[in-house]
């Protein structure tokens, strides 16, 4: 049986659980998302974790939370010239667009201003841009 520390809570068996999870600092989106990926998996609401559970999930919390708090600031910019950046920026065209949002007629009146984003497009944008649908939002 593994020693106990803090908490009740089990050396070995949270030990393994670091060891499957590789908690560490987070540097890079892809961290990012790999984290919040692992404390939503602890996250059921139909199960009560274990106190070594609970702990990693603390600890998920902190790097997440720290991640952010080292971010800049976005600034309020419509959804439309958000687009519009990132498009440029990958050398990208309407038409480019088309397969993401379904027609050419919906991906002019983004662009144009004469339509909004639905969450569905901005989920949809975001996976196509690999960046946060909340830019779209």
């Amino acid at each position: 049986m593994g020693v106990t520390i803090e908490a009740g809570i089990d050396e070995r068996k949270y030990g393994r659980l670091l060891a499957k999870t590789v908690p560490k600092v987070i540097e890079t989106g892809a961290e990012f998302e790999r984290m919040v990926a692992l404390l939503e998996s602890l996250s059921v609401p139909e199960r009560d974790l274990s106190p070594e559970e609970e702990a990693l999930a603390a600890l998920l919390e902190k790097l997440i939370s720290d991640y952010d708090s080292r971010q800049p600031e976005i600034p309020d910019v419509e959804p439309r010239e958000t687009v519009k950046f990132l498009m440029e920026q990958r050398g990208l065209r309407q038409v480019d667009l088309v397969p993401v949002l379904g027609s050419r007629a919906q991906v002019s009146d983004l662009i144009s201003g004469r339509r909004g984003v639905s969450k569905a497009q901005a989920k949809k944008l975001a996976a196509f841009f690999h960046v946060a649908a909340d830019l779209f939002l």
